[in-house]
């Protein structure tokens, strides 16, 4: 299979990804009714999620669940295993004023990362109700994702 350059605009396809959670009921209580993810097909073992156009699967697994390391970036400790999406800046900022009014525990409060540098980003970091640790982003210049 052959790299697209990365000077040439391409579609972007749908990910998928497998996760582990202690209950498929708070599993669709946040990803379903607090982030808005359509579900899908599901099983008593697991549940599909349309998680902003990709396919997010929560499989039962409580001892698989959980926070790990973190590394420092721009002052932050992020979880190093975590996964999100990048939205608008609007969609970005209606979702952080959601998860507050829901009264979210943040990891890393929403805010301004790398500001005035290329890769200046509006960030947030949560976990879900299985310890999952997400991230949601948005670049006022979406063109600025890959800038070095």
């Amino acid at each position: 299979m052959s790299q697209a350059s990365s000077a040439q605009p391409r579609a972007l396809q749908p990910f998928h990804l497998a996760f582990p959670v202690t209950s498929l009921d708070n599993a669709r209580a946040f990803y379903g009714d607090l982030l808005g993810c359509p579900e899908g097909r599901s099983s008593p073992e697991w549940v599909d999620f349309d998680f902003f156009g990709h396919q997010l699967v929560a499989h039962l697994a409580p001892d698989e669940t959980g926070r790990a390391s973190v590394n420092a970036v721009d002052g932050d400790n992020v979880p190093v295993r975590h996964f999100g999406v990048v939205l608008t800046m609007d969609d970005w900022n209606t979702l952080a004023a959601r998860l507050k009014t829901a009264g979210t525990a943040f990891i890393i409060e929403p805010h301004i990362r790398f500001k005035g540098e290329v890769g200046e980003q509006a960030t947030m970091f949560f976990l879900d109700p299985c310890g999952n640790a997400l991230e949601f982003k948005a670049f006022k210049d979406i063109s600025r994702l890959f800038a070095k």
